[in-house]
C-alpha cells in the first residue's frame, strides 16, 4: 500500500508539470485533474474521491477568498491614490542619494503588503530611473533593491495572496506568519537588496533608458504618513489579536470586552474591510475620487485575485487528497524517521516545482499541498508552522528564469539582455530563496 501511495504522489507530481509545461492547460484545471488521478491510483472510491475534492476546495476558499478579495480591493485603491510614489519620494527625501538604495528597499518592503508585485513594480520603476539619471551609478543599484523588497514582501508577509494560500491550507493563524515573515523577511531583504545590488552594480553598468511614462497626473496626493498609517492598521490588528490568543498572554488578566473586541476586529477579515473603509475614505472620497470611480477600480481590482483565489481552491482539493488517500501520513513517516528538517522538505518541494514550471504561486500553492499532510499529528506550534510557510514561500522564489513571467517583466523595464537578466534578477531572487530558508531554520531552532 505505501508503494502505492508513493507511486500515486510520484505520478500527480509528474502529470501536473506535464499538463502545465507541455499541454499548456492552466494551473486551475490541472490541479483538479491531478486531484482526481492521485485517487484513483490511491485506491479511492470515486464518491470519497470527488467529496475530499469537494471538501478541500470548500473549506480553503471560505477562508482565502475572502482575504484575498478584501487584500485586492485594499491596494487597488493605494495604487491609484498616488500614494505609493508619495511615499518613495519621503523615503530619499530622509535617506538622501547616497543611502537611496535602502530608501528603495523599505519602499519596496511596505509597498508590496497591499499591493501586487508587478503593480507596485511599475508604478516605483520610475523613481528607479530618476535616481540613476542624476547620479550616473547602474540602474541595478537602485531597481534591485525595489525589486527584493517587493519580492520578499509578496511572498512573505500577508495579505498578499501567496503566503495566505499557504498559511490556510497548512493551517496556521496569519499573525504568525506576518511575524515571522517580518523577521526573516528584513535580512534577506537586506542581502539580496542593497548588498548584492552595490556588488553586482559594479560588474554590470545599465544606463536608465527613456520610456514611454505617460501618466494621468494625481493631485491632492496622500502624505507618507497616512500611507503607513493605512498599510499598518490591518497588520497591527492581526498581529494583536494573535499575540492575546498566545501563550504570552494566556495568565494576563485581560478584561474580557477587551478580548472580545481584539477578537472580533484583529480577525484578518474584520481588520482588512477597516483598512477598506478608511482606504475608501481618506484616499479616494476626500482626495477628491468620485464614488463611480472607487467602484470602477475596484471591481477591477477582482480580475487577478479571481485567478489567485480558484488557484488556491484547487491547491485545497489536492491537499484533502493527500490527507485522505493517507499518502501525507506515509510522507511524515519517513520523515520522522529520518534527519530531515520539514522546514526543508517544504523549501525543495516548492524550489523543484518553481525551476520546473516557473510559476512562485503555482509553487507554493502545490508544495503546501503536499506538506499539510505531513503536518497532521506532526505536534507542530503555530510559530513552527509559520516558519514552514516562510521556508515554501523561500523555495517557490528560487532561481527566477526564462519559464516565469517576473524574468520577462524585470528584464523588459530596466533594459537587461537575457544574459543580464540572469546574473542580477535570478541571482537575486535564489538569495532571497537561500537567507529565507537560513533565517527560518535559524528562528526554528530558537523557538
Amino acid at each position: 500500500m505505501d508503494i502505492q501511495l508513493l507511486l500515486a504522489v510520484f505520478f500527480g507530481i509528474a502529470l501536473l508539470l506535464f499538463l502545465i509545461l507541455k499541454l499548456k492547460i492552466q494551473a486551475f484545471l490541472a490541479l483538479l485533474l491531478v486531484s482526481l488521478a492521485v485517487g484513483i491510483i490511491a485506491g479511492m472510491p470515486p464518491s470519497d474521491i470527488l467529496s475530499s475534492m469537494q471538501e478541500g476546495m470548500g473549506g480553503t476558499l471560505g477562508f482565502v477568498a475572502t482575504v484575498v478579495g478584501l487584500g485586492a480591493l485594499f491596494g487597488a485603491i493605494l495604487e491609484h491614490s498616488g500614494g505609493a510614489q508619495s511615499l518613495a519620494a519621503y523615503m530619499l527625501k530622509k535617506t538622501g542619494d547616497k543611502k537611496s538604495p535602502w530608501a528603495m528597499m523599505l519602499t519596496g518592503f511596505v509597498v508590496a503588503i497591499p499591493v501586487f508585485f508587478d503593480v507596485a513594480f511599475i508604478i516605483l520603476v520610475p523613481v528607479t530611473y530618476a535616481l540613476s539619471r542624476r547620479t550616473g551609478k547602474s540602474l541595478l543599484l537602485y531597481a534591485l533593491p525595489l525589486l527584493a523588497g517587493l519580492a520578499i514582501t509578496h511572498a512573505f508577509i500577508p495579505p498578499t495572496p501567496g503566503p495566505i494560500a499557504v498559511a490556510d491550507i497548512l493551517g496556521v493563524d496569519l499573525g504568525w506568519v506576518i511575524v515571522f515573515g517580518v523577521l526573516t523577511g528584513i535580512p534577506t531583504a537586506i542581502v539580496s537588496g542593497p548588498l548584492f545590488a552595490k556588488f553586482i552594480s559594479k560588474k554590470i553598468h545599465i544606463e536608465a533608458k527613456v520610456f514611454d511614462e505617460k501618466k494621468e497626473e494625481i493631485s491632492n496626493v496622500p502624505s507618507p504618513g497616512m500611507i503607513l498609517w493605512i498599510i499598518v492598521t490591518p497588520i497591527f490588528l492581526i498581529v494583536l489579536n494573535t499575540l492575546v490568543n498566545s501563550p504570552f498572554f494566556a495568565e494576563a488578566a485581560i478584561p474580557g470586552l477587551i478580548v472580545y473586541i481584539i477578537e472580533l476586529i484583529g480577525h484578518p477579515f474584520s481588520a482588512l474591510i477597516i483598512a477598506n473603509l478608511i482606504a475608501w475614505y481618506f484616499l479616494g472620497i476626500k482626495r477628491g475620487m468620485t464614488k463611480d470611480y472607487l467602484l470602477k477600480i475596484s471591481t477591477r481590482s477582482f480580475q487577478a485575485a479571481g485567478v489567485i483565489i480558484l488557484l488556491t481552491g484547487a491547491g485545497g482539493a489536492f491537499k484533502q487528497i493527500l490527507v485522505n488517500t493517507g499518502a501525507g501520513e506515509m510522507i511524515a513517516e519517513a520523515l520522522n524517521n529520518s534527519f530531515f528538517n520539514p522546514l526543508v522538505f517544504g523549501f525543495i518541494v516548492a524550489a523543484l516545482i518553481r525551476i520546473l514550471q516557473g510559476s512562485s504561486t503555482v509553487a507554493m500553492i502545490t508544495a503546501a499541498g503536499i506538506t499539510a499532510p505531513v503536518l497532521v499529528g506532526a505536534g507542530l506550534s503555530q510559530p513552527q508552522i509559520a516558519l514552514m510557510v516562510i521556508a515554501i514561500a523561500s523555495g517557490a522564489t528560487i532561481l527566477s528564469h526564462v519559464n516565469d513571467s517576473g524574468f520577462w517583466l524585470v528584464g523588459q523595464y530596466l533594459g537587461l539582455t537575457e544574459k543580464q537578466t540572469f546574473k542580477s534578477w535570478t541571482v537575486m531572487t535564489s538569495l532571497i530563496a537561500i537567507t529565507g530558508l537560513v533565517s527560518s531554520l535559524c528562528l526554528w531552532y530558537l523557538i
